[in-house]
């Protein structure tokens, strides 16, 4: 019988040892090895989708593959959200992330959970709303509209998007807290609820279109009486904080953010963070959101999880006090 060479074998052992075992994860070296899916759960054209588009191309740059969009609209953005939370946490579905997802748990029915079912990644704008009336309205600032309201008791009308949407309860907020009234008219969407504001059909409204509002406010079509955060907006300088004109510690926002599907890698979540906060608070990033009419975010995942728990119970306390519900 020949002879067998002791380290020989040793070595032999070891190796079949090592094949046996189970294959270490390879995500930290290989991720991202192909092209990531970047869910925007409203339809083109909209401020989501233009954030989602923005924060894409700079992580296509940054991350060396694609990332590519796939809008999912529908159910004021939750079928594109309950898409996101049923992929995988692999890293190659993200999805953005908006006021809509914090509001819609206290106002209707849903197959995810907002506050569990993501990843939060970062924070990419917080877009002020401007309180617009129409210039029929004899009232030029905030103090004299809730007077106005508080002589006609819902005798006024003011526009949103549709029931449960970032307008509405920003104005029921806004009512809530000033202690008036007034009637809600409910629109499919941003452009119909401008066209009737524009004509006088209705009184006044919050609106999440930054661009439309603005032209609308500069031209004298309609008046911009105050904003909805708490600081003042770099585009319109001279219009106060709704605080500012008489309903102290009102603020509210749209924003945009990004997230990924429940348990994501913490190696792919520090990357993904990494890069889309570079180019947040880049001279690039800062611009480019700038000009889309927002305030640019850039928190870390820590920071933005505690601010969607934070949104989603303002907009609870909002939803119970003035019984709001879609389904």
């Amino acid at each position: 019988m020949p002879r067998i060479d002791v380290l020989t074998f040793r070595g032999v052992a070891v190796a079949l040892l090592v094949a046996a075992l189970p294959a270490a994860p390879v995500h930290a070296q290989a991720w991202p090895s192909k092209a990531v899916r970047m869910i925007v759960p409203f339809p083109p054209g909209g401020s989501t989708d233009i954030f989602g588009r923005l924060m894409a191309e700079a992580l296509t740059r940054q991350l060396g593959v694609q990332v590519v969009v796939d809008n999912r609209g529908g159910a004021g953005g939750n079928i594109g959200a309950a898409l996101a939370a049923r992929a995988p946490a692999d890293g190659y579905t993200i999805s953005m992330f908006t006021v809509a997802q914090s509001i819609a748990p206290s106002v209707m029915k849903l197959d995810f959970d907002p506050a569990k079912d993501f990843t939060p990644i970062t924070l990419i704008a917080r877009l002020p709303s401007i309180l617009l009336v129409h210039p029929s309205l004899p009232v030029r600032n905030v103090k004299e509209l809730l007077a106005l309201m508080k002589k006609r008791p819902g005798a006024l009308n003011y526009a949103s998007t549709g029931p449960g949407t970032s307008p509405h309860m920003l104005m029921e907020m806004f009512l809530l807290m000033s202690g008036t009234k007034a009637t809600h008219i409910a629109y499919k969407g941003a452009s119909p609820a401008m066209v009737d504001q524009l004509g006088g059909m209705v009184e006044m409204g919050f609106t999440t279109g930054i661009g439309p509002s603005l032209e609308a406010a500069r031209n004298g079509k309609l008046r911009a009486i105050a904003v909805s955060t708490a600081e003042r907006y770099a585009a319109l300088p001279n219009v106060p904080t709704v605080a500012e004109g008489g309903v102290p510690g009102f603020d509210g926002s749209s924003w945009q953010g990004l997230v990924a599907p429940a348990g994501l890698p913490k190696d792919i979540l520090a990357r993904l963070s990494g890069e889309a906060v570079k180019w947040i608070q880049s001279p690039e990033g800062r611009e480019r959101i700038a000009q889309q009419g927002g305030n640019p975010g850039g928190n870390s995942p820590e920071a933005f999880g505690q601010f969607i728990q934070e949104e989603i119970a303002r907009w609870a306390k909002v939803a119970r006090a003035a019984n709001v519900r879609t389904n």
